[in-house]
């Protein structure tokens, strides 16, 4: 019944600063571009961008005064977005390389790794490298 996870939605008041980061550091590719006219918030500017078979839906409302508070409407970002990286170190010394600061880890367990960054938005993303046996 249940597939998969089709997309991640982030509203941000700064969408090419936002694609910049995912695309430019962390490696999603664009595929689509929209602009919906008429919604109950004022027009939608969307961008679409793909990593690993996943879609993170970049959303922006241009002229909307204020975004709305967490608890009236949408809200600014996610709990957490997990990214799996095939090397922890070397993943981390390129997002140092690119300016983006671990905020923790990384923690190593017999099992896996974990650290985590934020967008350019304050959002969590953690990095999560699986030891395979």
């Amino acid at each position: 019944m249940f597939k998969r996870i089709d997309h991640i939605e982030v509203l941000t008041a700064a969408p090419e600063r936002t694609v910049s980061f995912y695309a430019g550091v962390l490696g999603f590719r664009e595929r689509e571009r929209m602009r919906i006219p008429a919604t109950p918030s004022g027009p939608l500017e969307i961008v679409y961008l793909e990593l690993g078979g996943t879609m993170l839906e970049v959303m922006c409302y241009p002229e909307a005064q204020s975004i709305p508070c967490r608890d009236a409407g949408p809200r600014l970002g996610w709990q957490c977005l997990a990214v799996e990286v095939d090397d922890m170190d070397g993943a981390l010394n390129m997002l140092k390389e690119s300016g983006v600061e671990v905020t923790w880890g990384p923690v190593k367990r017999p099992g896996y790794a974990r650290a985590e960054i934020r967008d350019p938005d304050g959002n969590p993303i953690e990095l999560r490298q699986w030891y395979r046996r």
